[in-house]
């Protein structure tokens, strides 16, 4: 994902290597790579003005069950760390969700069960973006 979002920007590889103060052999390994360190991902995150952390974070919201969320959130009330809600939803996982059920991939019941989103947020998204049945 980072390199097609060099690709896209146009990016030249000098400045990137000078960005990361690193060679151009480095970068490759690093187009490569499935796990950085989280400097280098943030280093990558302000070159190319994309939150690739979003995608970690979007992963947690889809994957994580309901009940340890608000058992996790409950635990660490007193924590100075902001605490995040399951229901906030972006819109790439609503794309996602929704192009998913576009193509076939899942039914509506699998989203509700699969993402454990509510009932009522799947309907309103699919009225929204004008996918329910007529």
């Amino acid at each position: 994902m980072i390199k097609e979002k060099v690709d896209k920007s146009g990016i030249e590889m000098p400045r990137i290597c000078k960005f990361l103060n690193c060679k151009e052999e480095d970068i490759m390994k690093m187009y490569e790579s499935s796990a950085f360190d989280t400097e280098v991902l943030l280093r990558w995150s302000k070159l190319l003005q994309y939150d690739f952390f979003r995608l970690y974070s979007q992963h947690l919201i889809l994957y994580s069950p309901q009940s340890s969320m608000n058992y996790v959130q409950k635990k660490k009330a007193h924590d100075s760390l902001p605490a995040f809600r399951k229901s906030l939803y972006t819109k790439e996982i609503i794309e996602f969700v929704l192009d998913r059920i576009r193509k076939g991939e899942m039914t509506k019941s699998n989203v509700i069960s699969e993402y454990k989103i509510p009932k009522s947020t799947l309907y309103k998204w699919l009225h929204k973006y004008n996918l329910m049945e007529k």
